[in-house]
């Protein structure tokens, strides 16, 4: 009996912590190719922002989305106070303290953080809501074997 191929929302099967750690190990990376390029946290690093988190969304298992439904903010707190202690120049002034670095770094990239947590969400939702639908039609989702 063929199953019907899943969806992009019905694809996602990795453990939250996996796609936590990638989605942490991008961002910074991202950061840090940025700060060496350009002297400081730009686009570039926001529009990763936003893609890891639609991506993040995507690729989690459905027990897991409350790990990455609080992934974007803490993402993006962790990486800005990693550049605060080792660069402050690059998001905020040179000689502000980690704390004023921080705050200010947040507040330069809030539209980053806002789209790419909506997105998180929203993704999140709309698999919620795709999974809530097959259950109660009755059709189980597709699952996949463990042996090879």
């Amino acid at each position: 009996m063929t199953s019907a191929p899943r969806t992009l929302w019905e694809q996602g099967e990795k453990p939250g912590s996996e796609v936590a750690a990638l989605s942490v190990a991008l961002l910074i990376t991202a950061a840090a190719i940025d700060v060496v390029l350009g002297d400081d946290l730009g686009l570039l690093f926001d529009l990763t922002f936003v893609t890891v988190c639609a991506g993040a969304a995507l690729r989690v298992r459905p027990s897991d989305f409350f790990t990455i439904g609080v992934l974007p903010p803490l993402a993006m707190l962790l990486t800005v106070v990693l550049l605060a202690f080792a660069e402050p120049g690059s998001i905020a002034h040179a000689q502000d303290g980690v704390v004023q670095a921080t705050v200010s770094g947040l507040s330069t990239h809030a539209i980053a953080l806002v789209v790419g947590y909506l997105l998180c969400l929203g993704v999140l939702g709309v698999r919620n809501q795709v999974q809530t639908r097959q259950k109660r039609s009755g059709s189980p989702a597709p699952r996949r074997s463990t042996s090879g």
